[in-house]
């Protein structure tokens, strides 16, 4: 079976972040995505859904300090079930998308100014070659979520007593927009 979903939207919320005792990254956030359609009628009709996202490891902690709410992002992920029960004995679900991938569509520009012209119908940014080019499968700026495994037998795993949070070192010029 495949199970693969990508979407391009606007974030409802700032990303929250947060640790499982593993010291695994875990950030959740909304994203909106819309289409426009004619009904049958012939009249001009706007959908509008609304997405939970759930980020995992460098994904998440990377999300949690370059998106705000309103940023605009592209994921690619997995459909889930979360089924829970309530606090009243109710069992309660819902569908979200687990994130394996992202790319920030937002400019730095756009990301600094609230009242951007960013959405679907705006023009597109004149970006530099290499920058922004989603069909070359050599040139994508886009986080992963694979993990990473010590290349060289002399790496040393931390002390049983720190806590393994990973840290966010990124220079300006990784930033993909």
């Amino acid at each position: 079976m495949y199970n693969k979903v990508i979407l391009v939207g606007n974030l409802t919320r700032d990303v929250e972040l947060r640790y499982l005792p593993s010291g695994t990254a875990v950030g959740k956030v909304g994203i909106a995505t819309n289409r426009k359609f004619k009904s049958a009628t012939g009249e001009q009709k706007d959908e509008t859904m609304f997405i939970d996202l759930t980020f995992f490891g460098r994904t998440a902690e990377i999300a949690n300090q370059y998106l705000r709410r309103g940023s605009k992002v592209l994921v690619e992920g997995r459909l889930i079930l979360e089924q829970w029960v309530a606090q009243d004995g109710t069992k309660r679900s819902k569908h979200s998308v687990t994130v394996e991938s992202m790319q920030m569509l937002d400019s730095r520009a756009d990301a600094n100014s609230q009242y951007s012209n960013s959405g679907y119908n705006a023009a597109p940014a004149q970006e530099p070659m290499g920058q922004n080019n989603y069909n070359n499968p050599y040139e994508q700026n886009s986080y992963q979520q694979t993990p990473q495994q010590p290349t060289s037998p002399s790496a040393t795993p931390k002390a049983p007593s720190e806590p393994n949070i990973p840290e966010i070192d990124i220079d300006e010029d990784e930033i993909p927009f």
